[in-house]
């Protein structure tokens, strides 16, 4: 067939000057050469995007720095990041997510954030991205950052810092009756202290009288003075750089949905919310592209007012001119407090896997996904027919935390009965 050989096309100024020699007929070949070049161009732009994703999803650029370019949608932002890091398995997938008691003609689908990587995984890798290039570009040798104690965002950032030869310290917040006490090695501990991160503990009560901020410029200003060149990550990694990690996952979300086979317009997007970047890049990424998918979140933490002001504030760091409270709509799911559950929530969780094989973490996705079908049993109207996209955002390794509390959930398990009658093996021995 004529579209799958290739045919040398001369340059549209040589094709030209044939033109003015022959009569007005030739000027028909003129169109079609040109459309057929035009076609030609298009298809190896089509192509060459094709096998980026298909390099990036093989892993095959992994570590790698390089230039970044916007989505065209996204062009007028201010300032554009200039290269990123690929620390992440990307894209990652999306399914259909057989949910039980949904709402009628409701569809849930899943974007598998979880997968984005093992150690290195989760939502925050998208924001790292583009924080480890600007501290790499600037001459760091160590990264700061802080968080919880059992924080998924510390834990990508000492992987990902340790992965590009940076040393990372990690202030950890705990309780004042542990501060003075040896952390552990439980979840996301252990993975920190393998990889040789330095953990700064600091007392709930300490936090919040002097703010993350202040906590991590005492750390600087204590590493500038030993000579070394530090490099301050935020909670979350939730600044205006970070927002661009899920602006450009709602480019990969739109590439996914082309190439799909299922034909699926999503009307809303469901993520947790803990620090404000995720929820920051979904929104603004969605709204200036063509998904235009109500993005709603469910925070697990401070309440939404300071959500919507926090989101607020990164938006006008990228001069983005949009209002937060057009693009996101947030509730409140914190429950208890930040990483604490009830026992309903933990039991959600537990049937949510049993059920559909989907392990959600307790502190951020299994409690937005308890939240949304909470709110469709409560407002079944409002959720009907609707067709959403769930970001699951990671954080497995928070589970560990919460074996205590799941245990008494999780007693399927019992002592295989073997009769006397039946004869033994020829294999016995043989793997031992």
């Amino acid at each position: 067939m004529l579209c799958n050989r290739s045919f040398p096309i001369p340059p549209i100024n040589k094709v030209t000057t044939v033109i003015t020699q022959h009569n007005v007929h030739n000027h028909k070949r003129l169109d079609i050469l040109r459309l057929f070049q035009s076609h030609q161009t298009r298809t190896m732009e089509a192509e060459a995007n094709t096998n980026s994703s298909h390099m990036r999803a093989v892993g095959l650029d992994f570590l790698t720095k390089k230039a970044y370019t916007p989505p065209s949608w996204a062009s007028h932002i201010n300032p554009i990041p200039s290269h990123i890091f690929s620390l992440g398995h990307l894209p990652t997938p999306i399914h259909k997510w057989n949910l039980p008691n949904l709402p009628t003609n409701t569809e849930v689908w899943l974007k598998r954030d979880d997968l984005s990587g093992m150690q290195l995984s989760g939502n925050k890798v998208r924001k790292l991205e583009f924080l480890m290039a600007d501290a790499v570009a600037k001459g760091a040798d160590c990264i700061i950052t802080i968080g919880g104690i059992q924080s998924n965002h510390c834990r990508a950032t000492a992987v990902a810092a340790k992965y590009l030869n940076l040393d990372c310290y990690l202030i950890l917040r705990t309780s004042k009756v542990r501060v003075d006490q040896d952390p552990g090695l439980t979840g996301n501990l252990l993975v920190e202290r393998l990889v040789g991160a330095h953990v700064e503990l600091i007392s709930k009560e300490e936090y919040a009288k002097f703010g993350s901020g202040a906590l991590t410029n005492i750390l600087k200003e204590r590493l500038l003075k030993e000579g070394r060149r530090p490099y301050v990550i935020p909670v979350g990694g939730s600044n205006s750089l970070g927002t661009w990690g899920y602006i450009e996952a709602i480019r990969e979300i739109e590439e996914q949905l082309q190439r799909g086979t299922d034909k699926v317009k999503f009307d809303d997007i469901v993520v947790a919310c803990g620090s404000g970047g995720t929820i920051s890049g979904l929104g603004l990424g969605s709204w200036l592209s063509s998904l235009k998918a109500k993005v709603r979140a469910f925070s697990v933490c401070d309440d939404p007012d300071y959500f919507y002001d926090y989101v607020q504030s990164l938006l006008d760091g990228l001069e983005a001119g949009v209002d937060s409270r057009d693009i996101v709509n947030i509730q409140n799911a914190r429950g208890l407090g930040y990483a604490m559950n009830t026992s309903e929530e933990l039991k959600f969780v537990t049937e949510i896997a049993a059920t559909t094989g989907v392990v959600l973490d307790p502190v951020y996705s299994g409690k937005a996904a308890y939240g949304m079908l909470k709110d469709m049993a409560e407002n079944t109207k409002k959720w009907e027919g609707r067709k959403i996209l769930f970001i699951h955002t990671g954080g497995l390794l928070g589970l560990f935390d919460k074996v205590e509390q799941m245990a008494p959930s999780l007693g399927n398990w019992r002592r295989m009965d073997v009769q006397e009658s039946v004869p033994p093996s020829d294999a016995i021995g043989k793997m031992f």
